[in-house]
């Protein structure tokens, strides 16, 4: 009788796989990267309007250049350091005060009905809204101004789709867990909170990508030199369009970063999602 092997797929195998996955969306980038370079340069746009893609790297890799050179210091890198901390405090902070009170709130049915109109509400106000009430009790340059205008901006959908997930329980799940007489603690840490989970990190992946726009747009109204926010202000009043869209960059890079740490996070809690095992 022939053995059947068990062994999973090898590295190179899941390489390629992983390849084959996101080559689309390389090349799509790509694409865009070089269809900039090359509009640039055939219409002869000014760089103070348009600067090249090449431009911009060059003066990517000038401070970083800078910032690995012992003695030297990037006020990019540090302006992007400042933006990080702001965008992550403020997401940790509007996170789990999101996941607690809905947590709360799912627990009473009545409580949730009369809170949720509000928060849909609440996050319909644009940022803008919060920025100068923000900047004027914590301090235009303190980071704890720009963490609560994250915050808010992500406590919402955070709450939001939380409840979702703790509510939308299967009934005949729930009407089991009764039958054995089991407990509210016991339903809610068995049932309702692993079912919540693709929920709240659904949110926590929007609320990544947010956290960083919140922070940097709350920035524009304000703040230290060393900020993303006030970097791309100042240097784009200056006409020096090519640092300004290096600290443009620098906060996409974050972004994805933040993205990707919660990807992993995510991956490490809920291996057993559907998801993973289509893509892994």
């Amino acid at each position: 009788m022939a053995l059947v092997n068990e062994k999973g797929p090898s590295l190179a195998q899941r390489v390629n796989r992983r390849l084959r996955y996101y080559s689309p969306t390389i090349a799509v980038a790509l694409g865009v990267i070089i269809l900039w370079e090359v509009i640039v340069l055939l219409f002869n746009i000014q760089q103070f309007l348009l600067p090249k893609p090449s431009a911009i790297f060059s003066e990517f890799m000038l401070q970083v250049n800078l910032w690995l050179r012992p003695g030297e210091s990037s006020i990019l890198f540090e302006a992007a350091g400042a933006t990080f901390w702001e965008a992550f405090g403020g997401f940790v902070i509007g996170c789990g005060s999101g996941v607690l009170m809905a947590l709360i709130t799912s627990r009473w049915t009545i409580i949730s009905e009369a809170t949720m109109p509000f928060a849909i509400a609440a996050n319909s106000v644009p940022i803008i809204a919060f920025a100068p009430i923000m900047n004027n009790w914590f301090g235009i340059t303190n980071p704890a101004s720009k963490m609560a205008i994250v915050a808010i901006i992500v406590f919402f959908p955070t709450m939001i789709n939380t409840v979702r997930g703790l509510t939308l329980v299967d009934a005949g799940q729930l009407e089991l867990m009764h039958s054995y007489a089991a407990k509210p603690a016991r339903i809610m840490f068995s049932l309702r909170i692993p079912n919540a989970l693709p929920f709240i990190f659904s949110a926590l992946r929007v609320a990544s990508a947010l956290s960083l726009i919140g922070a940097v747009v709350a920035e524009f109204f304000g703040g230290p030199r060393a900020t993303l926010g006030v970097y791309i202000t100042q240097e784009a009043g200056a006409f020096d369009f090519a640092k300004a869209w290096t600290a443009i960059l620098m906060a996409s890079l974050i972004g994805i970063g933040f993205y990707l740490a919660v990807l992993v996070l995510e991956r490490r809690l809920m291996p057993w999602h559907a998801s993973f095992r289509e893509v892994g």
